[in-house]
């Protein structure tokens, strides 16, 4: 059977204004088809000024509001997801994370959507091998008691319940995108938070450590391949470049010319941070810590990803790491996230073009 993207083709995205759903968006736009946007009621949509797309407000954990609303859609994008390292209310993270994704795969599947891409994470994957020097593979399984925190653990649970519909009979593909960096990143995200720190001048040094680093771009561009190539039931690493963070921080200084952080912290520096913050600013003033506990865990763990199973099967590819930093440095910049005191050192450098 095939799934090509048509002219025309009635394709639902949930969470279509986020960092990477907005991404998806503008993916689909560019082969010409409808787009139908769900968004979470009272969300922010900046992400979708100007776009031609369908907005339709629809809560994922009522069932109900998911009755008739994949009617005529070809397609689905199920991204919506609820994130965050300090929630004052953790069973929201299974509402949405598992019970919603159970929901529209269920309604999307009973509509008669041809196939269905879901969004889930690296962070479900065994990091066992990286402390061996190995990239993780889809292959890896997770110790569950390194899923720090209420977003891993539930979209591990919520992955295991997507692939059991898909042994079902569900039609779906699975996408598990690393460090998303680049444009519209307003929140931002945990990964765009390194980047917004180091312009303003809010990183004195650094943890040895590793990570994945994808341009955003590249991430919705594999989910499009993925729809398209991917196997019923199979799970797609899209990722980007390993880099340690020395090597990030040296990049971001080499295409936004500020000065680099070369003091290098022990690995216990962030979890002491971690642990104070999240005691008096969670637990004490009762408002998110600026570094929570699970934030910190994450800083401290090398996660370096293989993704050629992607790059075999569905044609996936990406641009050097230094791409997506500088897209993303440039849009932080562009969108008033950097104090006077540090854009006035920045003289940029863009990354050369690749052939």
């Amino acid at each position: 059977m095939s799934f090509e993207l048509h002219k025309g083709d009635r394709v639902v995205v949930t969470g279509a204004a986020g960092f990477i759903g907005s991404a998806v968006v503008r993916a689909l736009l560019a082969r010409d088809v409808d787009v139908v946007a769900f968004l979470e009621p009272g969300a922010a949509t900046s992400n979708l000024d100007g776009l031609e797309v369908e907005r339709r407000e629809v809560d994922i954990t009522k069932e109900l509001q998911l009755t008739g609303a994949f009617d005529g859609a070809k397609y689905c994008f199920h991204l919506a997801a609820k994130f965050g390292f300090w929630p004052k209310d953790a069973t929201s993270f299974y509402d949405v994370n598992v019970r919603g994704s159970q929901n529209v795969v269920r309604a999307a599947t009973d509509a008669g959507v041809e196939r269905l891409v879901f969004t889930s994470t690296v962070a479900t994957l065994g990091l066992w091998e990286t402390k061996e020097g190995r990239p993780s593979n889809e292959d890896d399984v997770a110790d569950i008691a390194h899923l720090y925190g209420n977003y891993k653990q539930t979209k591990y649970v919520a992955e295991h319940e997507v692939l059991r519909l898909a042994a079902q009979g569900a039609p779906v593909v699975l996408v598990l995108p690393t460090m998303p960096h680049g444009p519209f990143d307003h929140r931002p995200t945990p990964s765009g938070k390194v980047v917004l720190d180091y312009l303003n001048g809010r990183m004195p040094g650094y943890v040895d450590t590793a990570m994945n680093v994808a341009h955003v771009d590249d991430l919705a561009a594999g989910h499009l391949l993925a729809l398209e190539h991917g196997r019923q039931g199979r799970s797609y690493i899209c990722g980007g470049e390993n880099i340690s963070m020395a090597q990030l921080l040296r990049t971001l200084a080499e295409v936004t010319g500020l000065p680099t952080a070369d003091r290098r912290f022990p690995s216990i520096f962030p979890m002491i941070a971690g642990h104070l913050s999240s005691f008096i600013e969670g637990d004490v003033l009762g408002r998110e810590p600026r570094v929570s506990l699970e934030a910190a865990q994450m800083a401290s763990t090398t996660m370096t990803f293989d993704d050629s199973r992607a790059r075999t099967e569905i044609g996936y590819s990406s641009r050097p790491a230094s791409f997506a930093l500088f897209d993303s440095a440039k849009w932080f910049v562009e969108h008033g996230y950097v104090n006077a005191e540090r854009l006035r050192l920045i003289s940029w450098k863009p990354p050369l073009a690749l052939d």
